[in-house]
């Protein structure tokens, strides 16, 4: 009976080790997939407070919660099952999706450095009038706008994690829809009250706080140039990787082979740094090409007659 018993608990044991071998796996590969989201990822940050750019301090951080929750229903309602059912029946549209999706980010970088050289911005901030009407129409443009960029992230972690069990591709997804949502409207809601904390502080009695408040107010708009910035040049990378590696995939390894024959050269000549320096040759050869992939899409969508963007578009 004893022996019974604790065969049981070793059992139990095992069972438990496996249980929790796989919520390590789950997170391990969410947190790859994440990863190579971070281009899409970063632009959604950058975007987002443009939505709530002119509305009344109270109502910035409802309005974020509003377009967060629409944002979860895109990733799980609608984007997550159709991911599934194509990685489940149809996995060979997964690497053509993936490219279209990556054109449209080199795209939409390409049109932002267009945008800065003729001294425009690319993402014409959207000015939020008075009033429900125009608040509702406000979050549904934003909630509008995540639906794609919420489709190239789920599809980029899909690719990411293909080869895995459907249950665990299930799992994965999940976690990087609610960590990627949590953490960019989490970081957008901190950015949007910058200002209002740094304003704050310059009615304190203290000169030092009144100082930072200054500061804070000052570092708001450097930080939206940055954050875009950034955004722009994650585009270029990361939509240059997915045409790079997408053309590799079907059939075409000359791009690929050049771009790593290039890399594996740097890191090899460089002791030391050469890791560093040849992830960097990767980077900076898969944002060329996005240039010019988006440059070439940028100027077929100028040439067809499809709808302008309005200053509400992504």
């Amino acid at each position: 009976m004893a022996g019974g018993l604790f065969a049981l608990l070793d059992d139990v044991a095992a069972l438990a080790r496996l249980a929790a071998a796989s919520v390590d796996d789950v997170g391990a590969a969410a947190g790859r997939a994440t990863t190579k989201a971070a281009g899409v990822v970063v632009d959604d940050t950058a975007v987002t407070p443009q939505y709530v750019h002119g509305v009344t301090a109270d109502r910035e951080l409802p309005m974020i919660r509003r377009i967060a929750i629409g944002s979860i229903r895109n990733k799980l309602l609608l984007i997550l099952p159709v991911a599934l059912v194509l990685s489940q029946f149809l996995p060979w549209l997964l690497t053509p999706i993936l490219m279209t999706g990556g054109a449209y980010l080199c795209y939409e970088g390409a049109e932002k450095v267009w945008g800065r050289i003729r001294g425009h911005d690319a993402h014409g901030a959207p000015v939020a009038e008075a009033g429900a009407d125009a608040e509702k129409q406000m979050v549904s443009g934003a909630i509008r706008t995540d639906l794609i960029l919420s489709a190239e992230i789920m599809v980029i972690a899909l690719n990411e994690v293909a080869d895995e069990p459907f249950l665990s591709r299930l799992l994965i997804l999940v976690v990087v829809a609610i960590v990627i949502t949590i953490g960019v409207y989490g970081v957008v809601g901190v950015i949007v009250k910058i200002d209002d904390v740094g304003l704050h502080l310059t009615q304190r009695s203290s000169a030092a706080l009144q100082r930072l408040g200054r500061g804070l107010v000052a570092f708001m708009p450097r930080l939206l140039t940055t954050i875009s910035v950034v955004g722009t040049a994650a585009m270029l990378w990361v939509g240059g990787h997915i045409e790079l590696v997408g053309l590799d995939d079907l059939g075409w390894h000359a791009p690929y082979d050049a771009v790593h024959h290039l890399e594996e050269k740097v890191h090899d000549a460089v002791s030391g740094a050469g890791g560093a320096l040849g992830w960097t040759v990767n980077t900076v050869a898969s944002a060329v090409l996005g240039l010019i992939v988006g440059g070439l899409v940028m100027v077929v969508m100028h040439l067809l007659p499809f709808p302008k963007k309005t200053a509400a578009a992504h």
